[in-house]
């Protein structure tokens, strides 16, 4: 079961220059910066409330957001959603039949395992499930 939504993936080019915008004219401050080899991408991170915000920049040109940028240009690239156990969530949505691009979780960034959702299946928004990395969840 879903338990809220954790984050809003935003595609950018460069996190140094979209990091202005959050900073200086939303008045948020990015709480840190990570790597997240599995995906391919430097993640920004900004607390609003409950929910982050997350600048995702990708780190080579095969990774899925540098893909998304040649095709959309910057901006929103997906909902994640908090679950409490991962590997059900997408048992369900299998038997469902929901195109998944992950059937297994991988390492993600803020120390989550994720699992992403093919738009195909989700009205045309890319959906992430995560989940906190424990030994239930992997």
């Amino acid at each position: 079961m879903l338990k809220k939504i954790d984050h809003l993936g935003i595609a950018v080019h460069s996190i140094e220059k979209a990091r202005a915008f959050y900073e200086d004219v939303l008045g948020l401050q990015c709480d840190r910066i990570e790597e997240v080899p599995s995906q391919q991408v430097r993640v920004a991170f900004f607390k609003v409330g409950e929910v982050s915000l997350e600048l995702l920049e990708p780190t080579g040109p095969e990774s899925p957001v540098a893909k998304f940028l040649e095709k959309q240009g910057e901006g929103m690239h997906h909902v994640g959603y908090l679950t409490d156990d991962i590997q059900e969530t997408l048992n369900r949505a299998q038997q469902k039949e929901c195109r998944l691009i992950h059937k297994t979780p991988v390492p993600g960034a803020g120390e989550k395992q994720i699992a992403f959702f093919h738009p195909a299946s989700t009205n045309g928004v890319l959906t992430e499930i995560c989940a906190k990395q424990d030994a239930e969840n992997l």
